[in-house]
């Protein structure tokens, strides 16, 4: 035999099992790391808080467009006209009271 080599005894099949069972962890995780954050909670949460905003937004930037454009309506003459119209009879019903 060759100087300094060493044989190694078979260890007991029951020491053998017990070695595997502590070596076989899922994982191994440091002392000092950080915890992981349960990741999908935390992006179904994001979506819907993106969702929820991204509509939010929508409908605020759609009113506002419409009452800066509410004085502003661009009519045809023959829709001006006919608003014309309606205006100076809404005026005088208003100034002839009904006999009800």
């Amino acid at each position: 035999m060759a100087q300094g080599k060493f044989k190694k005894a078979k260890l007991a099949a029951a020491i053998q099992k017990k070695q595997k069972q502590k070596n076989s962890v899922a994982f191994t995780r440091r002392a000092n790391a950080p915890i992981q954050a349960k990741k999908n909670k935390f992006n179904e949460n994001q979506k819907i808080k993106q969702v929820i905003t991204k509509n939010v937004n929508k409908s605020v930037e759609h009113e506002l467009r419409g009452r800066a454009t509410e004085g502003n309506i661009n009519l045809s003459k023959a829709q001006e006209a006919v608003a014309k119209h309606h205006k100076s009879q809404a005026t005088t019903s208003s100034a002839t009271p009904s006999l009800a």
